[in-house]
């Protein structure tokens, strides 16, 4: 921890903290927070009012951001904690930003800090973005959301089963079967899995050879993150066959890159290309 850094917890500990004209924040509302990651600050964006965010991530309008366009005119903030702690926020979220000792750094500081965490399946991340919502002081926002989320899910799961099967590539040529969140959208849009190992592997060219999958799931080729080197599998012919071959449904990174209710953007993506 640097001088400055410990220079500035002791002055938020001390004398130094809330001005006398300036009333103590009000825990169920909070009206000064601070995000610290483009994840964290979809939520900032999609639930708080904007009067009550000092800043967000300098990641916030990229266009891996779901809510880069609301975005527009906040302030960011570095997440580091001397810039953050300047700020004196009523709180802190994250999701990864800060680094692995940023919510005790900030607790100890006296900040709270609403972490976004993980949420390994579409129940579990509706869950998690009520919660959050209720973090924000929010939970009438957070419970429409939910509700509309859940009644998009609801619509898709009333159609008959395609029957049909779907593979997601990315240009590094990776895919993932069971286990993931991107494996859970497939399922949610009526689909089966192509890929039936779980966890993150390479794309099957042996068996693609042999069988074809209906539809390809395909992330971040329209960007150039994660974009393919000089070995990826991407570079071979079958695998590039895919793309030509078949039904393709870009999945844009803003709707992947974190697990949130913007996730239902692909699954209806993906459940239109079953249609075709």
């Amino acid at each position: 921890m640097s001088r400055l850094t410990i220079l500035l917890l002791a002055c938020v500990l001390s004398a130094c903290g809330l001005p006398p004209t300036q009333p103590a924040p009000d825990a169920a509302h909070p009206a000064r927070i601070v995000s610290l990651d483009y994840c964290s600050d979809q939520y900032v964006l999609k639930f708080a009012d904007k009067d009550d965010i000092l800043a967000l991530s300098p990641d916030a309008a990229k266009n891996f951001s779901f809510m880069r366009e609301t975005a527009e005119g906040i302030p960011t903030v570095r997440p580091i904690a001397e810039d953050v702690l300047l700020l004196k926020p009523d709180l802190v979220i994250r999701s990864y930003g800060g680094g692995p000792g940023a919510t005790h750094f900030f607790e100890q500081a006296g900040i709270p800090v609403l972490d976004v965490g993980w949420a390994g399946d579409i129940p579990a991340v509706l869950a998690n973005t009520q919660r959050i919502a209720d973090g924000l002081g929010q939970h009438e926002r957070g419970a429409a959301v939910v509700a509309e989320t859940q009644a998009r899910l609801d619509t898709i799961a009333q159609k008959q089963p395609s029957g049909k099967t779907a593979l997601y590539m990315t240009p590094a040529g990776v895919t993932t079967g069971p286990g993931s969140l991107v494996h859970e959208m497939i399922v949610a849009a009526g689909l089966d899995n192509f890929q039936t190992e779980p966890g993150w592997r390479s794309i099957p060219l042996e068996e693609l050879a042999y069988e074809q999958p209906d539809v390809i799931a395909a992330a971040f080729f329209g960007t150039m993150t994660n974009h393919p080197d000089a070995w990826s599998p991407m570079k071979h012919p079958i695998a590039r066959a895919q793309l030509a071959n078949h039904t393709t449904v870009p999945l844009e990174g803003a709707w992947t890159s974190c697990n949130g209710w913007f996730l239902i953007e692909g699954i209806e993506a993906l459940a239109k290309g079953a249609d075709e």
